[in-house]
């Protein structure tokens, strides 16, 4: 039994482990970075030509740039999830125990991805609400 134990273990890489934890973190401040850009651009925008608060190109910016990274954050996700599946006993994640190193990581990355994927759905929210120039404010 332990022998089934270590070779389960062994065959997740570090990289696979740290990949489900890093990029779901990567992906969440990625996306509050380039929310603030695109808001900085659309506000330098409007101050030097007195517009409206129309910036077409700002929404679709936002759009591609947070879906891609919300896609990002996702794969994360999923990595880890697929390297728990292979790591732990568990049926369930609610009730895993991360009893090792690697089970640990691997359980981490999927928290740590699922929470900071909605809040990178919170950050799209802004964009149905408000426009630019109200946010700048």
């Amino acid at each position: 039994m332990d022998s089934e134990i270590t070779t389960r273990h062994d065959s997740i890489s570090e990289a696979r482990l740290w990949f489900g934890i890093a990029m779901g973190f990567f992906g969440w401040y990625l996306a509050g970075i380039a929310g603030m850009f695109i808001n900085w651009r659309v506000g330098l925008h409007n101050e030097a030509f007195g517009n409206a608060c129309s910036a077409p190109w700002a929404y679709a910016a936002a759009f591609i740039s947070i879906g891609l990274l919300l896609l990002l954050t996702v794969v994360a996700g999923v990595t880890a999830h697929r390297s728990w599946r292979r790591l732990s006993a568990e049926t369930s994640i609610v009730e895993a125990e991360g009893h090792g190193r690697k089970d640990f990581m691997a359980q981490l990355g999927v928290f740590i991805s699922f929470t900071l994927g909605v809040g990178i759905v919170w950050m799209l929210i802004p964009h149905f609400i408000l426009q630019y120039c109200l946010r700048m404010r």
